[in-house]
């Protein structure tokens, strides 16, 4: 945001809501403090009359030194543009925040994430219930006086592990072996799973007589579990489906059950242990998670990459996306039925592509590559040209064998088109991201509208579609993978000769007190990393906004009034992975 737009931002805004919005003065931080009192009014005045129509972010933050718990929103405009970024305060043991779900319901599983895990309540929230633990889930793991059982100290290394050396594993300890703790009161024959009864009660379990009468007869409305453990869930995923006959009439997504508070881990970790954490994310798109990690990071400290470095990771990034493009068109036509004769004729690609990070990284899927100011090591002059061979021959002709095989199927076609529409509005709204908002019909590419690395100099068209169904969310894909190959020839051509680290490799990094948000276009779609730092080793917060997880705020409305078949494809167009759904 240039200094003219946020002296205009703030002078509108202080004027239209006097006292109840300010400038955040604290060293390193930005954005406006908003009383929590008049969060809807001014939330609703971004979004209608500045064009802030897309809430990006909501990350909840416990300041315990201050006895103070925060919420940060960031928000953007769709036309382009950087964040403006929101943030209420509220005291550690009354943590109450109107909810925005009613301005922008992308905020839904946001909130209740931050519920979740950090207690914070957002009062008029319409399905405020735990997320990624467990109903029965003592506490919330995140607030800062919350320790684990087995707790051996605030941040790592543990002394027990360096200097001393003494490796075991605490668990080996306990004479359950498990590293759990329960209520006092708790007895597994006496716990009532309320979560499940609101869960349910949410969608209306049973309702008599509401069914096909313009077909003559009445149904019940019935519920149907997928999942978790179902081939079609693309992973440990539940979706609780009301059907009339089979049409769905109702849905609620399930996850969790993959979760291990990543984001625990992360601020008991020092700041560079974490880049290999992140790789667990999207274990599929591991460099493009380094990425986003390494950005927010590398703001803090304020060090920017070699030239060298920058276009290793632009390379990098979009073999990656390309990657995961072939996985999911793969995936999508499993969901579909034919039954991975499409997914073994792009596995070969994706193969020779893992050659490459191989060659560069020394792994195939958890490549721990990037570093903060650079990348851990050059890319051989071999892999280099084995690069320009693959974008310049192989890859533009697979693509097109692809298309030809798949875009003109008849069955295709069928399954897919006007199969889960979401529209333009109801993809904004929804903080939809990636090729889920593009195939809506809204332009929104992080690389175009709010530039990061060296992205502005490259020659590419961002990939959108306008019908929002099935059929586009696969055709956005195959676009992307072409506009890839073209930054990808691009980039191996002029990438110039030089250093790949700025400064000495490190192995503690120094990172300034203060906030930082570091997003890519990843391809899933925006991947950010909200990082708190207070100077010392360790991230005070560290927040992942996945985009697995809050492409999946819209799957019921895509849902409604399709098929019980449907769902799957629908499910298999999103694209997700569990591991950066739950964290």
């Amino acid at each position: 945001m240039t200094e003219k737009e946020t002296v205009q931002i703030t002078d509108t805004l202080e004027e239209q809501f006097p006292g109840a919005i300010t400038r955040d003065e604290r060293q390193g931080y930005d954005g406006y403090i908003v009383e929590a009192a008049k969060l809807v009014e001014i939330a609703k005045s971004l979004r209608d009359d500045m064009g802030y129509d897309y809430l990006s972010s909501v990350t909840g933050v416990d300041y315990l030194p201050d006895d103070k718990m925060e919420v940060v929103y960031h928000l953007y405009r769709s036309a382009g543009g950087p964040a403006l970024t929101l943030k209420i305060q509220t005291p550690r043991d009354d943590s109450v925040v109107p909810s925005l779900v009613s301005i922008y319901p992308g905020a839904d599983f946001q909130e209740r994430e931050a519920w979740d895990l950090l207690g914070i309540r957002f009062e008029g929230h319409p399905d405020l219930r735990r997320i990624l633990l467990w109903d029965g889930f003592h506490g919330h793991p995140l607030r800062k006086d919350w320790q684990e059982p087995f707790f051996e100290a605030e941040g790592k290394p543990f002394k027990s592990r360096w200097p001393q050396g003494e490796i075991q594993r605490v668990e080996d300890t306990h004479p359950f072996g498990k590293n759990v703790h329960y209520p006092s009161e708790f007895t597994p024959e006496g716990w009532t799973p309320e979560g499940e009864a609101a869960l349910y009660s949410s969608l209306g379990k049973i309702e008599h007589g509401n069914g096909n009468n313009n077909k003559g007869f009445e149904t019940d409305h019935i519920v149907v579990n997928l999942g978790p453990q179902h081939p079609s869930t693309h992973g440990v995923f539940r979706m609780v489906v009301t059907l009339d006959g089979e049409e769905i009439v109702g849905l609620k997504p399930v996850m969790g059950y993959l979760h291990r508070n990543h984001e625990k881990i992360g601020e008991r970790n020092t700041f560079l242990m974490n880049m290999p954490f992140t790789d667990r994310l999207d274990y599929l798109c591991s460099m493009s998670n380094n990425f986003g990690y390494a950005l927010a990071v590398e703001k803090l400290m304020g060090v920017k990459p070699p030239e060298r470095a920058e276009y290793i990771r632009v390379i990098m990034a979009e073999l990656t996306r390309v990657v995961n493009h072939i996985w999911a068109i793969g995936f999508l036509l499993n969901d579909l039925g034919a039954f991975f004769t499409p997914m073994l004729y792009v596995i070969n690609e994706r193969e020779l592509i893992l050659d490459i990070f191989e060659a560069v990284s020394g792994s195939r899927m958890m490549c721990n590559y990037f570093r903060f100011g650079g990348v851990a090591r050059d890319i051989p002059e071999d892999a280099l040209e084995t690069i320009k061979i693959l974008v310049n021959e192989r890859l533009p002709r697979k693509v097109d064998e692809l298309d030809l095989y798949l875009t003109g199927n008849e069955i295709v076609q069928t399954r897919a088109i006007g199969v889960g529409v979401l529209t333009k509005q109801q993809a904004l709204a929804n903080s939809a991201a990636g090729p889920v908002l593009r195939a809506s019909g809204v332009p929104y590419d992080i690389r175009r509208a709010d530039p990061y690395s060296i992205y502005d100099r490259f020659d590419f068209d961002v990939a959108v579609r306008y019908n929002g169904d099935v059929y586009d969310r696969y055709l956005v894909r195959l676009d992307e993978i072409r506009q890839s190959l073209r930054i990808l020839k691009q980039a191996v051509e002029t990438i110039p000769e030089g250093e790949i680290q700025t400064g000495k490799s490190q192995y503690q990094a120094r990172v300034p007190a203060g906030e930082a948000y570091g997003r890519v276009e990843a391809p899933k779609g925006e991947l950010g990393f909200y990082v708190v730092s207070n100077g010392k080793p360790n991230p005070w917060r560290y927040h992942v906004r996945a985009p697995s997880f809050i492409n999946l705020t819209p799957l019921e409305e895509m849902s409604m009034g399709q098929k019980i078949a449907d769902v799957v494809a629908i499910l298999g167009s999103i694209d997700i992975v569990l591991g950066e759904t739950d964290r």
